[in-house]
């Protein structure tokens, strides 16, 4: 399916591993503008050198406002304008509520969701300009039903309520906002991979368990989730959070 995506400039952030690399893998083959955000220089020019040079890379650290304001005029100066912003950057970190320091939920709470809020309205504002866009929030099933650490649960689900009352806000300016919902998806330099590898046995009495698809999902099964609805062939689609998890998680919607 052609999602008439040529020449759209995208900027993800937490784009040089993971869920993030396969986003903008997709994206580079629907022939897009392609930039990635990242803290580690050498992760993120690794990354550009793996696609042939073909995407722009941008070293920040978006847990600090200042430089999350620095990467988005920096955005705006190479490319002109923004057309998709993929919130994707997060991570879990803690342990049970009551053996977790409180600085620990702030900075949960910086990483997956103040982050991704002030980067939204960043650019929205240079959208409403052009009466269009597309943000896309990456959060998870654990967002929306109990699960995963408390931090990451909570602001998961911080995220997902921005995304519904941010949607409502700016689609008057042809702007949509949706969140996609990932269940456990493995990758090379995930959790999961080296839960995996510690204890192989285990892993595989909770795929058995806990996912009805019987595998881990990968980072392009997101990514393809992503490409379409940041495309106009979802232009229906606002405020929704969508799950993608191979019947992972146990809502009913």
């Amino acid at each position: 399916m052609d999602l008439q995506l040529q020449g759209k400039n995208i900027l993800i952030t937490g784009g040089s591993k993971g869920i993030g690399k396969a986003i903008a893998q997709a994206f580079v083959l629907e022939g897009a503008n392609v930039a990635i955000a990242a803290r580690g220089l050498e992760s993120l020019q690794k990354t550009k050198e793996e696609f042939g040079g073909s995407i722009s890379i941008f070293q920040a650290d978006i847990l600090k406002a200042d430089e999350r304001e620095k990467l988005m005029q920096s955005f705006i100066e190479q490319k002109g304008t923004i057309d998709v912003l993929i919130n994707n950057a997060g991570g879990s970190n803690g342990g049970k509520a009551l053996d977790t320091e409180m600085d620990v939920f702030y900075k949960a709470l910086e990483l997956n969701y103040f982050s991704a809020v002030h980067l939204s309205k960043l650019a929205a504002e240079y959208m409403k300009t052009s009466r269009s866009g597309s943000i896309i929030n990456i959060t998870s099933i654990f967002g929306r039903e109990s699960g995963g650490k408390v931090t990451y649960n909570n602001a998961k689900s911080a995220l997902i309520s921005f995304t519904k009352s941010f949607a409502d806000e700016v689609i008057a300016y042809g702007i949509r906002v949706n969140s996609i919902a990932p269940g456990s998806i493995l990758h090379e330099t995930g959790n999961w991979k080296k839960r995996i590898e510690e204890n192989p046995q285990q892993m595989k009495e909770f795929i058995q368990r806990e996912i009805p698809a019987g595998r881990f999902g990968t980072p392009e099964e997101i990514a393809n989730v992503v490409a379409f609805l940041a495309s106009d062939k979802a232009s229906w689609i606002v405020g929704a959070s969508i799950n993608v998890d191979g019947g992972q998680s146990r809502m009913n919607f």
